[in-house]
């Protein structure tokens, strides 16, 4: 993966670009213009990453990792401290985002590589049947079959190859919908490319379910790096509106569509697989500089949409609308926990089977059911298909260093919390293990809040139609899979490490280290 050239000295040029413009002027926000009748229904640009998780940008103040367009969406508009995917996988999160529903409702849809069926109400569609010129550059829903499914294009738009071309193809006054989906910050990464923009290794902060080891660190600034290139990808598609004079009728979404691609992150529904970076702007309608501590699940943004552009919200939504946040007007939303699941990540078991997990996340705690618990959860450990032995975790040099610490004394036991089988239940006390890592299900002191968050679970899970509840065995997910022919991709653990040549700075250039597990 080739890197652009311009990376080293981005940052100062685009603050440069920002200062001059006025980008990053301070000041009340504008009224909407409200000329044409068309354009009192707002532009909507939804800038969407893959796999980055809460709370790496600048914004929740992450010393490392430079993020200046979703700080600038920050500070003029409003984020999110609890925003959480609906899935913490691509292809089921993104269904949520687009249909407005739990993963469990949406059939197939609820797993990776699966088929989306156009039968339900999808935002986008629904923007584009009542005017609004809508489509996408790269990354939409997926990865799956949209055709089987009944879309004649991906459900998140027909394709442009950049926000220019899309624009030159609406009419004039016409309103419009436009998903950018980046690729970013999705593994294989190039190594090192981190520390070769200026990143110190030394100020990477290292997340409690990873080993403090300096490869692991490398890996976190490489991981970084491509964090950085989504922000400023998505810096050009707000400067071109700027250019345009689209910026006051336009309601800006950046976000991501689950956690970070590492060992217990993405594809798990702890926090760094669930919990993401949301900034939502939009002038004269969400007040700058708030920052909200109510919950959100991805499933609000359908109906967010549907309500800016003065459409009825359907009853086929479980979301509701997040304006209830920036007007006093509205009434109020009980948001004090979000509910999660994940059925099927990849395919890395015998049988094609899931690994279907439920949770309720609240400020306080995290109780998780997990309805196989004798299956591994991350992944078969001898069964080498989609991204090899646990494939559930992207291969990286992160993985990799932790398999080899198997059966070693290390401060945790880092291989059994990546990929060792988990308990039925789960439930974590926040406030002093933010990184879900001690298992308080069997603590006397937590027996009735315990009760409360299962209950409060099931409630949710009958309510929602949910078959887990009423066929808790029920082995629909595993016969409603579109599951792509995977290649066998058997490798050697010593040699992955061995291959890997992390860069250090030594004087004013950088010299090879070797990886110790």
């Amino acid at each position: 993966m080739k890197r652009p050239t311009w990376r080293k000295y981005k940052f100062l040029r685009l603050g440069l670009i920002l200062v001059l413009t006025g980008f990053v002027s301070g000041g009340s926000p504008k009224a909407p213009i409200v000329g044409n009748n068309q354009l009192t229904r707002p532009n909507i640009v939804f800038l969407i990453a893959d796999d980055w998780s809460y709370p790496h940008a600048g914004a929740y103040g992450d010393q490392t990792v430079r993020t200046p367009t979703f700080d600038y969406l920050s500070k003029m508009g409003v984020l999110f401290e609890n925003a959480f995917c609906a899935a913490p996988s691509c292809s089921p999160s993104r269904a949520s985002i687009l249909l407005g529903r739990y993963p469990h409702q949406l059939e197939s849809a609820g797993n990776l590589w699966s088929v989306i069926p156009d039968k339900y109400q999808n935002w986008v569609s629904l923007l584009k049947e009542s005017g609004y010129h809508t489509g996408k550059s790269r990354k939409g829903w997926g990865p799956g079959d949209y055709k089987k499914g009944g879309y004649k294009h991906n459900p998140a738009g027909e394709d442009y190859p950049d926000f220019n071309t899309f624009l030159e193809a609406k009419e004039k006054h016409q309103p419009f919908v436009y998903w950018f989906g980046s690729q970013d910050p999705h593994r294989a990464y190039e190594t090192n490319t981190g520390a070769k923009s200026g990143m110190d290794v030394n100020n990477v902060i290292v997340h409690g379910f990873l080993p403090n080891n300096p490869c692991v660190r490398n890996d976190i600034m490489d991981y970084y790096s491509e964090v950085e290139r989504f922000d400023h990808e998505s810096g050009n598609i707000i400067e071109l509106l700027r250019k345009k004079g689209l910026m006051e009728q336009t309601l800006i979404v950046m976000t991501s569509d689950n956690g970070m691609p590492f060992p217990r992150a993405k594809a798990t529904l702890y926090d760094y697989g669930t919990r993401m970076p949301l900034a939502m702007y939009w002038q004269g309608h969400i007040e700058g500089g708030k920052r909200i501590t109510s919950f959100m699940n991805f499933i609000d943004f359908a109906p967010t949409f549907l309500e800016a552009a003065h459409l009825e919200i359907g009853e086929g939504f479980s979301g509701n609308s997040l304006l209830t946040l920036f007007d006093e007007k509205h009434q109020k939303t009980n948001r004090d926990r979000v509910f999660l699941e994940r059925e099927r990540h990849a395919n890395v078991r015998k049988g094609d089977l899931s690994y279907p997990s439920r949770a309720v996340r609240t400020k306080d705690f995290l109780y998780i059911k997990n309805f196989e618990p004798y299956r591994w959860p991350a992944g078969d450990p001898k069964v080498h298909q989609s991204v090899g032995q646990f494939g559930d975790v992207d291969n990286s040099i992160s993985k990799f260093l932790i398999m080899a610490m198997e059966h070693r004394a290390t401060d945790k036991d880092y291989y059994k919390l990546a990929f060792g089988k988990r308990p039925a239940e789960e439930f974590y006390v926040l406030s002093k293990d933010p990184f879900n890592l001690h298992n308080e299900i069997g603590n006397p002191r937590y027996t009735e809040i315990i009760k409360t968050m299962r209950k409060d679970l099931s409630h949710w899970m009958k309510s929602t139609d949910d078959l887990r509840a009423t066929e808790p065995n029920t082995d629909y997910w595993d016969k409603v899979l579109y599951t792509p022919d995977y290649q066998f991709d058997s490798f050697d653990l010593k040699e992955k490490i061995d291959s890997y040549k992390m860069l250090v700075r030594d004087g004013g250039g950088f010299k090879e280290m070797e990886c110790i597990p």
